[in-house]
């Protein structure tokens, strides 16, 4: 049986003035987790519910507390690292947990956490995209008196337009308005208690083989209502693609070039047919980073057929066009053999240059 490429955790960071709600937030994911084993980093433990606590991790610690108030300027990389560590380190060989959320502080500059993950050392942590939350009541007043916000806004992949229930249709509307115009090409969602899908941001059921963040199967898993209370799955949007047919490098480079606004995540397995006939490639990409993660194709008995199976997750998005879009960087027969046609893609292997990884960081980090 072939060796598939190690699972990493994503880490993603929950970022957001004082009162936003990220720690409400962050105690919802923790409670409706669904199976999905989440480490916290977090600026004061006595926020955070100790039940939840409970959930979240069985094996090991699964929080690291900072009661300095500001993890962005109390540490630096290697320093988070010793953190990381302590929350990804294998238990009898496997994971203990699943996904890392780093909960800023009110006063956080999310760019340098953003830039403090990518330059993680960890091999077993990937970057799992920055979540902003922001106060619809107090949209405006924040924006007045903090006018970094706006630029907040635009670093961010997934922005919580929270407290929706505070405001009438008309204010929401413009809020998420203003938000999406200052978040470029970020998915927007609101929300009211911070409760937000997890799926959004993670796994919600520990399966046999994950791909970082989600699974394909887990989007056709019967639906449990208690776990959907509130339909927060209409909150977005998402697209499911299958191909027998392998996917042309140069025509999907394209795709993830240029794709659009709200597309939060994807996930997934590529087959290239011909011109890499030995591996497949997993991708995970999250806002603006994407990383391919190329395996050999499994063998023996009972291996399912070659294909690309491909999960995009977002809000506002165009489900159609982009089942269409996807559906057109299919390779043309006879699928000959073409291996400069790869370059676009190993481009964001993980082991790759030096210069091309700082390059990648400080792309994500909006330099």
């Amino acid at each position: 049986m072939s060796k598939a490429s190690p699972q990493q955790i994503p880490v993603v960071v929950l970022a957001g003035f004082l009162g936003s709600g990220k720690t409400t937030l962050l105690n919802h994911l923790l409670h409706r987790s669904g199976g999905t084993r989440i480490g916290a980093i977090v600026n004061d433990f006595g926020s955070i519910e100790i039940d939840a606590m409970a959930v979240a991790g069985q094996l090991g610690d699964s929080t690291v507390s900072l009661g300095n108030g500001c993890l962005c300027c109390a540490v630096d990389a290697s320093e988070l690292d010793v953190y990381l560590d302590k929350l990804t380190r294998p238990v009898n060989d496997l994971h203990a947990i699943d996904v890392i959320v780093i909960e800023a502080s009110g006063i956080a500059e999310p760019q340098e956490l953003v830039r403090m993950v990518l330059a993680s050392e960890n091999p077993r942590i990937v970057y799992g995209g920055l979540v902003e939350v922001v106060d619809a009541f107090e949209f405006d007043a924040t924006r007045e008196k903090h006018p970094e916000v706006t630029r907040h806004l635009g670093l961010a992949d997934l922005v919580v337009v929270n407290k929706a229930d505070r405001v009438d249709t008309g204010e929401r509307e413009r809020v998420l308005a203003a938000v999406r115009a200052a978040a470029e090409r970020a998915a927007v969602v609101s929300a009211s208690y911070g409760r937000i899908d997890p799926e959004l941001l993670f796994d919600c059921r520990p399966t046999e083989e994950r791909i970082g963040q989600l699974s394909f199967d887990d989007l056709h898993r019967p639906v449990d209502p208690e776990a959907h209370h509130g339909h927060l799955h209409d909150a977005y949007d998402s697209v499911a693609f299958a191909s027998e047919v392998p996917m042309d490098p140069r025509r999907l480079m394209a795709f993830l070039d240029s794709r659009p606004e709200g597309l939060y995540r994807i996930k997934g397995y590529v087959d290239f047919g011909a011109a890499d006939p030995r591996n497949r490639y997993a991708v995970h990409a999250v806002g603006r980073f994407l990383r391919f993660y190329p395996e050999p194709w499994p063998a023996g008995p009972g291996t399912e057929p070659r294909l690309t199976q491909l999960v995009l997750i977002g809000a506002g998005l165009d489900t159609e066009a982009l089942g269409k879009e996807l559906a057109a960087c299919r390779s043309e027969a006879p699928h000959t053999a073409d291996e400069r046609s790869m370059w676009g893609v190993l481009r964001y292997v993980q082991d790759k240059g030096e210069q091309t990884e700082e390059t990648e960081a400080d792309e994500v980090a909006g330099l």
